[in-house]
Parts: C-alpha cells; structure tokens; sequence
C-alpha cells in the first residue's frame, strides 16, 4: 500500500488563489457598490437642496408676477391721455412691494414719464433726478420700438436691472391693434423685498419640503457685494461660509444668491462617513483574512519542509545506523569463526568493534536526548568538573575512529589550569563528541583538526576547529536548528541525522552558556561553546513550543 505524501507546494498556491480571489472579488463589488450607494447619497441630499432653492426662487418670482394685474391699464389712458383713470386704477389696486408707480405715454409729444401720487391720487411730472434717469432709460427701448411702428402681439411683463438702486417691472401697453401706446412701471422697494418677500418665499419652500426640525437647513440670501441681507439663522453673518448649495434669483434681484447650509450633519455627510467606515472594516477584514492566509501558507509550507527534513532524518539515521551495525557485524563474524589467530588483530577488530558501538551509542543518544528536548523532559545533573578532564577523556574516547580515518587532532590549552565549573560532564562530553563528529564528517580530505580550550572573563571557552569545506554565512544561523543541514552539494553527500548541532545548542543553553560558528566556505570551520564558570543548579529546558512536532 502507498502512503501519501505531503502536498505540494503549488497545491497549496492554487488553494490560496481559491480563497483570494473570490475575496477579492468580493472586495471589489462592495466597494462598487459603496461607492454608487455614496453616489447616490450625495444626488439625492443635492436634489433635495436644489428644489429647496427652487422653491424659493419661484415663489419670489411669483410673488411680483402677480403685480402685473396692477400695471395692466386700459389702452384707452394713453390714447386719450387721460392718465388721471391710471391713478384711479392704482389706488384701488394698492400693490405692495412698489417704491414708486409710473407711466410713460408712448403715443404723445410729451416723452417724460409720470408718477403716481397716492396723496393726492393724481400724477405729476418728476423733477429731474437719478431715479428718474433710471426710468426713461429703462423705458427707452420701448420708445423706439413704438416710433419704428412695431407691433407686439402679446405682452409680457419684464425686469430691468441696469441700475441695482432703482429695479423696475414693465409692462408694455399695447391697443386693440398691438401697436405700442405706453409703459406702465413699478421701482421695486428693496426693504420691502427683504422684510417681507424674502422670508415669507422661504417659509413656503420649507413648508413645501417638509424637513425636520433639526435637518431644517439654515438659508440665506447674499447681494451683489456678498453681504448677507437675510438669513434664517441670525448667527449667520459676514462672509459665506460653507454652503452646500447656491442658486441666483432667475426673475428679480437676479444678481442675489440664496444658499443652504445644513445646521447638524447632513445625510450626504452620514452617507460619506458610513462609505468610509464601511471601507475601513473591509479592508481591515481583508487584510485579517490575507493575514490568516498568508499564516496558514507559512504554517503549510513549514509543515511540508518539516515533514520533508523528518523523511531525510529518517533516511539519513537508517544510513547513520546501518553502517556501524555493518561494521560490527563483519569484525563479529571474523572473530566468531576464528579466523583470525594473530592476537594483535583479535585486539584491532575489537577496538573496531567497540569504537562503531560507541558511535552506534552517541547516534541513538542523540536521538534520545532529542526525543527528551522535545517532550521537555531532559535535566541535567550538575558537578564542580574539571572541563579539561572532561574533555581529554572525550578525546580518549574518540582516539580510534580518528586514528582509523587518519584524522590528527590537535589539542591545544591542555596544560593551562582552568578554574572548575559546575557541568553535566556526559552532556558536555556529548556536546564536544557531536562537534568532533562533524569536523569528520566535513573535513573534506584535510585530516587535521584542533581542539583549544581557554578562558575568556567568566567563561571557559571550548571550540573545534576544522579545515573542511565551511559554511556560508546566510546558513549560519540555521546549522543550530533541528533537521536543517547546509544547502550545498558537498554537505549533501554526507549523510547526517541533523540533530548534532540541535542538541549542542540546547545543551549549552541549559548551563547557561552559548554557542557559536566563524567558517568561510572552503577554508573550515571553528565551533567554540562558552560556559560560564559558575553555573546554575539543574535546569530542564523544553523545546519551544514553536518546534515542537505535531502528534499525528
């Protein structure tokens, strides 16, 4: 039966695109969908204003629509000039909203206009003055229309602003022929627009709108010069501030503005607020979901690189224990059978046989030790040592496999009294074993190895030094994780468990100590532990809970 390996890496990719790219895409439509909904916020608070204005606009403009009954006078005034029925007419009609009321007759010799005296309800020539400048400029077209004989079907009542001091309707006076006989006219009384114009236009509007009391928007209307004549609000004063909206009156006072602002917050403004937390959550949501993504693939490819290295692990400790055990039992065999007579040989082949158990012995320890670190139960037992000793003994141990692969060691430091420390001498020896056991291993065909020890201020220093073939310096501070071996070809083709220097380091640790590497590829490599001179009592040290394997 095959087992199933782990997934591959582009599995992976395509399971992340899975779940981005809908997410994205998701993103994508609410923001279109924020955005128009924003949009659409916006036209609507908009055309709500612009009616409101309208509103005003148009009842202003009907408002002195309605004063042309008052200007509409019998044709037969002008053709008799019989002005004195034009005072009647006005005095019983009363317009409100008129500074003064007059008529030009277009049809006599006498071109000068006449105005109205409510006194005496009578008309009389004006004296000479800028306001009557005003009126016979204003009736001036009308005159030349009238001497060039031309005809006006129907009459229209009409504004004439040139001078903003003396605003005017007119209203052309045609006979039962449509030919031009007189002007009838009013001088708007501009207080009167203001006090009583203006504000009753805005109350119909806002009537006719209907808005709450505390969305009612503050209105005001501003002059030509920008000064604010009205306002509903009568902190609103000086020059404009924010308004959202503005329209010019379109039939009188045409170079007055009225405008909106909104007292409290508008929904154009709670609409903008709600787009723009909306978009904050969504992207705060986004970048958790990327995040957690992004987590998840890490977690996925660790766990693929983990399972990968354990499956080399594996490979690479079967091989570990093969070799050992192959030689063990080839020299057995030979002195099982007796073939061997000469007593020098029967004590090489067991000094072969025991220098392969003690490596056997070191690989499974470390596998142990490894198994313990991992499950946070490995202590350590702590005496006052004597490091040299220690470390001679270590030597003595390692003396055969060396002398058999011809390896030369070096010991340098050996006759300089050391204080003691307080170690775990089998934990120090273990350590110093699995370093050695690598200078072998990456010697590279150089044979000699150096062992120094020295004092350094409060710590006693160990290091190997090989001239093997070295370690980049972007992997060398990987080499102390379990399962991780360097990422050349040379390295490669040295099996290896991958847990020596996983366990050095954790054992230095423990006494408090540290561990560290100086290579350069193709010139060696030195490994120096430095453990304090007074150590601490007894310590277990777990492995992170980061590198712990998971139970399947």
């Amino acid at each position: 039966m095959k087992l199933a390996g782990p997934p591959k890496r582009h599995t992976l990719w395509i399971g992340m695109a899975a779940v981005l790219v809908p997410l994205l895409v998701l993103l994508a439509l609410q923001y279109r969908w924020l955005v128009k909904l924003d949009q659409g916020s916006q036209k609507i608070h908009s055309a709500t204003l612009n009616t409101l204005l309208e509103g005003v606009a148009t009842e202003v403009e009907y408002t002195y629509r309605n004063d042309e009954p008052v200007l509409d006078l019998p044709p037969s005034v002008f053709t008799q000039n019989d002005l004195h029925k034009a005072a009647v007419y006005f005095k019983k009609k009363g317009p409100k909203g008129a500074k003064r009321l007059f008529v030009a007759s277009l049809v006599s010799d006498d071109d000068e206009p006449y105005y109205f005296q409510p006194s005496c309800s009578s008309f009389s020539p004006p004296q000479w003055s800028p306001e009557v400048r005003a009126v016979m400029a204003a009736t001036s077209p009308w005159r030349l229309l009238a001497h060039k004989g031309a005809m006006v079907e129907t009459p229209r009542l009409t504004v004439d602003e040139r001078d903003p001091n003396y605003r005017m309707l007119l209203l052309p006076i045609t006979d039962d022929t449509s030919r031009l006989v007189g002007v009838a006219g009013m001088i708007l009384d501009e207080d009167y627009f203001r006090s009583e114009v203006l504000p009753n236009a805005v109350k119909w509007a806002l009537s006719a709108s209907s808005p709450d009391g505390d969305d009612t928007p503050i209105i005001s209307v501003r002059d030509d010069k920008d000064h604010v004549v009205y306002a509903t609000d009568s902190r609103t004063s000086g020059p404009p501030g924010k308004i959202e909206a503005e329209k010019r009156f379109s039939f009188v006072f045409t170079d007055w503005k009225v405008g909106l602002a909104s007292q409290h917050v508008t929904p154009a403004m709670v609409a903008r607020r709600n787009f723009l937390v909306n978009i904050c959550l969504s992207a705060a949501l986004a970048t958790v979901l990327l995040g957690g993504l992004a987590l998840a693939l890490r977690t996925a490819s660790r766990e693929m690189k983990l399972s990968q290295m354990k499956n080399e692990f594996v490979s690479n400790v079967s091989h570990e224990l093969r070799t050992p055990l192959a030689s063990i039992r080839v020299f057995g065999e030979l002195l099982r059978l007796g073939r061997v007579d000469n007593q020098g040989k029967v004590q090489e082949y067991g000094d072969y046989i025991e220098t392969e158990s003690r490596r056997l012995t070191q690989l499974i320890n470390n596998i142990l030790d490894f198994a313990s670190i991992e499950s946070g139960r490995k202590t350590y037992h702590f005496e006052r040592c004597d490091v040299r000793e220690v470390v001679c003994e270590t030597l003595k141990t390692f003396e055969v496999r060396l002398r058999q692969n011809g390896f030369n060691i070096i010991l340098e430091g050996a006759d300089v009294p050391l204080p003691p420390a307080r170690i775990d001498a089998g934990a120090i020896a273990q350590s110093l074993s699995n370093l050695l056991d690598n200078a072998v291993k990456y010697s590279h065909g150089n044979k000699d190895i150096t062992v120094a020890l020295r004092r350094e201020g409060d710590f006693i220093v160990i290091s190997v030094t090989d001239q093997g073939i070295g370690i980049p310096r972007d992997e060398q501070a990987k080499i102390f994780d379990r399962f991780h071996r360097v990422g050349t070809g040379l390295v490669h083709d040295v099996k290896g468990s991958g847990l020596g220097l996983a366990i050095v380091r954790h054992i230095v640790e423990a006494h408090r100590g540290t561990v560290s590497v100086e290579s350069r590829p193709g010139e060696g490599s030195t490994f120096s532990i430095h453990l304090p001179i007074d150590s601490p009592e007894p310590v277990a040290i777990a492995a992170p809970a980061e590198e712990r394997p998971s139970e399947a």
